[in-house]
């Protein structure tokens, strides 16, 4: 247990039974709000949570492999699996195109197995047409300049991060849009408020109606 106070993470540990159904949910925030250090300590410490594996046309990278970072394919099988409906969303960027296969969600999801989605305001519009049960959920910064210094402090090339802040203003706009919306001014209170979002999506009563009947 961490400190005096459980966290949203020690509520789920040791007797923690997945639910019924698991949930979606769609994560969204502008580069250099912090939003990747959340959710890889969300993955690490919630069972159940798995992150969901893009297709992507781009090639294949040193380090990466198929299947773990993303699913390479070629353009041909993408414009396909667009084509038959099969992506959850999807969109172009540059010359390289992304998306989420629909079918290996709904999989985990029957089997009571929660997922994530890390995508933009954009793809997060495709999902909830979707799958309007979608859980979303907006990481914002305390401000547009810390997001800015974020971005310096990490090394971000100039014009990198004059494209990142150019589309701030958009993605900030959409945050309007979300389910649940958490202020990273304090890594250790996002890290909980993010967590205490997803336990409590799974806790809902259609997702527990099990332990009702048990009773």
């Amino acid at each position: 247990m961490s400190g005096l106070v459980p966290t949203p993470a020690d509520t789920l540990r040791p007797s923690w039974t997945p639910p019924a159904r698991g949930a979606l949910f769609v994560v969204s925030g502008a580069s250099g709000t912090g939003k990747t250090t959340l959710l890889r300590a969300a993955l690490d410490q919630l069972p159940g949570l798995e992150f969901s594996v893009s297709v992507t046309t781009r090639a294949m990278r040193p380090g990466e492999a198929h299947g773990r970072d993303y699913w390479f394919i070629s353009p041909e099988e993408y414009a396909g699996r667009v084509a038959r409906g099969e992506l959850l969303e999807h969109a172009g960027v540059y010359d390289r195109a992304y998306g989420t296969p629909r079918a290996p969600v709904e999989a985990a999801l029957a089997e009571g197995r929660s997922i994530v989605l890390d995508i933009d305001v954009q793809g997060a519009r495709q999902v909830r047409a979707r799958m309007p049960e979608a859980v979303s959920v907006f990481i914002l910064p305390p401000s547009v300049a810390s997001m800015e210094a974020r971005l310096r402090a990490r090394g971000d090339a100039d014009e990198v991060i004059r494209r990142r802040m150019a589309q701030c203003t958009e993605q900030l706009a959409g945050a309007r849009e979300y389910d649940y919306l958490v202020l990273n001014d304090d890594l250790a209170a996002a890290h909980v408020q993010f967590q205490a979002v997803i336990v409590a999506e799974l806790l809902r009563r259609e997702r527990r109606m099990a332990w009702v009947d048990r009773l």
